[in-house]
């Protein structure tokens, strides 16, 4: 099979490999940690330190039963990724990220378009859920302008992402979900 999904005059999609993944953490890590997230409008940096991802866990995701890690390409340059793993009757969404710099310009919209469109390909899911920081309205908005609705369900954030990493303390998960056609 081949991991070339689809491709418009703009943008291509593939599924990762392992040798993606150095590649894929630090675009992740370059769109929600530090100083270079704040070149677009989904940073966590005011919410969060330290990594959000590492090669190895990167890895992880390709390799695991049920899972994709979906890749955006421009002009052969990785500017975004997304994680979907079949879950029950649906597919969770995770990771979702555009480069930064790149944010803004209808790339995510795009991408999100093709991720659906993937996980009914692979898995003949008729929904999507993702889990989304609750303090985030800008992202949540984005998400709905998308076509998610909140379900009303909130989850605890991580105990492992300790108080030292947490620079808001009180943050919770929202779950979002959208029913595909």
């Amino acid at each position: 099979m081949s991991t070339e999904v689809s491709s418009s005059p703009q943008l291509s999609f593939r599924h990762a490999l392992k040798g993606d993944a150095a590649a894929i953490a630090v675009l992740v890590n370059s769109a929600y940690r530090g100083d270079s997230s704040r070149a677009g409008w989904t940073t966590e940096a005011d919410l969060l330190t330290g990594t959000r991802i590492n090669a190895e866990e990167v890895v992880n995701l390709i390799e695991a039963d049920h899972s994709v890690v979906l890749l955006c390409l421009q002009d052969a340059e990785m500017i975004g990724c997304v994680h979907l793993e079949k879950t029950d009757d649906a597919a969770y969404l995770g990771m979702f990220v555009v480069q930064p710099t790149r944010q803004g310009g209808g790339i995510g919209k795009q991408f999100m378009q093709a991720a659906e469109t993937e996980v009914q390909a692979l898995w003949g899911v008729k929904k999507m859920w993702m889990s989304v920081i609750s303090v985030r309205a800008e992202l949540i908005a984005y998400y709905e302008r998308r076509g998610y609705v909140r379900t009303g369900r909130f989850k605890p954030f991580p105990s492992e992402i300790g108080d030292e990493f947490r620079l808001v303390k009180e943050l919770q998960f929202e779950e979002m979900e959208k029913q595909l056609t």
